[in-house]
């Protein structure tokens, strides 16, 4: 493979049904770099070109197996006439092969990319827009996991040893803790306190799997509120894209950053971060349109860790916000040299926010059930 290769080059390598018009910068990932491809013709299809970061996973064709094996189980399910859509109408990105050799990926130039399918007549909101929105996105992320519960998640690789598990992200706070000394600053401060106050329950989730009151099912990992596809003209939930996090885990992790992006109206780039409120409404109708979807699977047990959830989750973002901040920002994307301590000052805000207003929420799931 040449070296030194464009965008539109590394587009070209892919089974495209035409040639390259445009290529411009999608989205705001913290993590991959991502583009939409134009072809020429007013009526042609676009796709979406994505650099994986091999940093975050190491084994990136893990992530594409995990991506073909989730496509083509979803995919069937949609022509066999899933009973859950109703008539809706429910994308999954399509991955489009490589031209050459048999592999649905391209490593060139030292980087990992992949081609898919971008959902026309779509959109996507950093914060979310009202009560009937929300419903939409916890419809959305029903469907999703109704859709692939039956998925064996034996079949799926780990593809990132450790998301989600919030004991071994306070070890690895820890670890950066005891590097060196801390920077005198009162933000700081508050937040290694913060942190320390709420270490004791860190392990709550981890716990319940481990005696069996929580399965593992198959998860996305990151469905925060950009992630979800809203059709232009009616609204509705149609697809959950950013799929690299696909693996076996709980759906608590799911229900629970779901809730952390979409109840925060201020939204997790917020400069003023005092000012962050978890709203116990949007809660409510995220809850209600997620159950619509998958309650035909959730047991009694996953409800009584719903509220432990909802806590956890902002928490556990907190922290690794703080923890890159401190460790000098390795994993996740920054615009200033603070961005990641100010994200994770959002993160706490929102999560003493939840533990407030405890009592409600937890009257909200129990009315769900």
């Amino acid at each position: 493979m040449p070296e030194g290769l464009s965008l539109a080059e590394i587009a070209a390598q892919f089974l495209l049904d035409g040639p390259v018009a445009a290529i411009d910068p999608l989205g705001n990932g913290q993590v991959n770099d991502t583009y939409r491809v134009r072809l020429e013709g007013s009526e042609a299809p676009c796709f979406v070109l994505q650099r994986l970061n091999t940093q975050v996973f190491p084994q990136p064709e893990l992530v594409m197996g995990n991506l073909l094996l989730f496509s083509a189980h979803v995919e069937r399910r949609l022509r066999q006439g899933f009973p859950g859509l109703r008539g809706r109408r429910w994308e999954v990105p399509r991955i489009v092969p490589a031209r050459h050799g048999t592999q649905s990926w391209l490593e060139a130039d030292g980087s990992f990319w992949r081609l898919v399918s971008f959902v026309a007549d779509s959109e996507s909101f950093e914060t979310i827009g009202g009560l009937a929105q929300a419903r939409e996105v916890g419809l959305g992320l029903g469907l999703f996991h109704a859709l692939i519960s039956d998925l064996p998640v034996e079949g799926l690789a780990d593809t990132l040893v450790g998301f989600h598990i919030t004991p071994t992200y306070l070890e690895q706070y820890h670890a950066v803790l005891g590097t060196g000394p801390i920077r005198d600053d009162p933000d700081v401060a508050f937040c290694q306190a913060f942190v320390a106050e709420r270490e004791w329950g860190v392990a709550v989730l981890e716990e319940a799997k481990a005696r069996g009151d929580l399965p593992l099912r198959p998860i996305h990992g990151d469905p925060k509120i950009n992630n979800m596809l809203m059709d232009v003209t009616s609204g509705e939930a149609i697809a959950l894209v950013d799929l690299d996090t696909v693996k076996p885990g709980l759906v608590h992790y799911d229900i629970g950053d779901c809730l952390r992006s979409c109840c925060n109206p201020l939204g997790e780039e917020t400069s003023d971060w005092s000012a962050v409120r978890f709203d116990p409404q949007l809660c409510k109708a995220i809850l209600q349109g997620y159950v619509t979807a998958a309650g035909g699977f959730l047991t009694p047990n996953d409800y009584d860790y719903l509220y432990a959830a909802i806590r956890l989750i902002p928490f556990e973002l907190g922290l690794r916000f703080f923890c890159d901040y401190l460790g000098g920002n390795p994993y996740f994307k920054t615009r200033y040299p603070r961005h990641n301590l100010d994200r994770a000052l959002v993160q706490f805000r929102l999560t003493a926010s939840i533990e407030e207003q405890e009592t409600a929420i937890r009257s909200i799931i129990d009315g769900l059930r």
